[in-house]
């Protein structure tokens, strides 16, 4: 019997097409319909329509806040608890790291409902406080994803090197900044590029608590919903473009700190 055989190229074959079929074509609609209008005709009155517009200018500003408060708390929760996490000697630590991470197995429209009941509860009317809910959903949301980076990172410094600063007269909190902190640096940007740039978009959590179009995600839908698929397309591009460029950022102060590592 013949021996069936493979080359890398023919291996690639079904990644080239569900590239194609499924990231290239859609993003070649996409551009096609941000620089046309109604008609088919080309035009840069949907890019300039963007800018001179304040609903969706203060929408991205308005994203970008609940994106960077949502990751800067994540990380002061993940942080902590990454690190005793790392640290501890408790031989079932799996275990509690898994505790932190089952909410991901959960359907995530009975979490947000369940929080929601929980956040009327305690608040009675929830609309009074649509920023800070917002905040506590998508913290409730992308927990585990700041959570999972860290613990690797921090899991895998080597202890010698806080040994051996404590050994030359460093203490606690000058081992910590000094060299922990430093060394968990790729844990932290793997971390914040899981949580910064999916809270911009994720606009579930906002429909299911206050049912509104606050960020880009939920504007983006609405002008889908109501057939403007040109505007809908360029604000598309325009966030990908943005992005594409926080992803760009983040993997340079990451390449920065591995080169730095290396140097050591």
């Amino acid at each position: 019997m013949t021996k069936i055989r493979f080359n890398r190229k023919q291996l690639c074959i079904p990644y080239a097409a569900f590239l194609i079929l499924f990231v290239i074509a859609p993003l070649l609609v996409i551009i096609y319909y941000a620089f046309t209008d109604g008609t088919g005709q080309f035009t840069f009155s949907n890019l300039t329509g963007f800018f001179s517009n304040t609903n969706t200018l203060g929408t991205l500003v308005y994203s970008f806040a609940i994106a960077i408060v949502t990751t800067l708390v994540c990380l002061v929760i993940a942080y902590p608890v990454s690190y005793i996490l790392a640290k501890s000697k408790i031989k079932k630590k799996y275990v509690l790291l898994m505790l932190f991470i089952m909410p991901m197995w959960i359907n995530f429209t009975l979490r947000i409902t369940a929080l929601k009941e929980i956040l009327t509860a305690i608040e009675g009317n929830i609309s009074m406080y649509p920023f800070l809910n917002t905040v506590i959903g998508m913290t409730y949301d992308f927990l585990p994803f700041m959570i999972l980076p860290l613990y690797n990172s921090l899991s895998k410094l080597d202890n010698s090197l806080s040994e051996a600063a404590a050994d030359l007269g460093a203490n606690g909190f000058t081992v910590f900044m000094r060299v922990t902190l430093p060394l968990s640096v790729p844990g932290i940007i793997s971390g914040v590029t899981m949580v910064l740039l999916p809270s911009m978009t994720n606009y579930v959590v906002l429909d299911m608590l206050y049912n509104s179009t606050y960020i880009m995600g939920s504007l983006i839908g609405s002008y889908f919903s109501a057939y403007d698929w040109n505007n809908g397309s360029m604000i598309s591009l325009i966030l990908l473009v943005i992005i594409f460029i926080v992803t760009l950022v983040t993997n340079r102060f990451s390449d920065d700190d591995s080169a730095r590592r290396t140097a050591l």
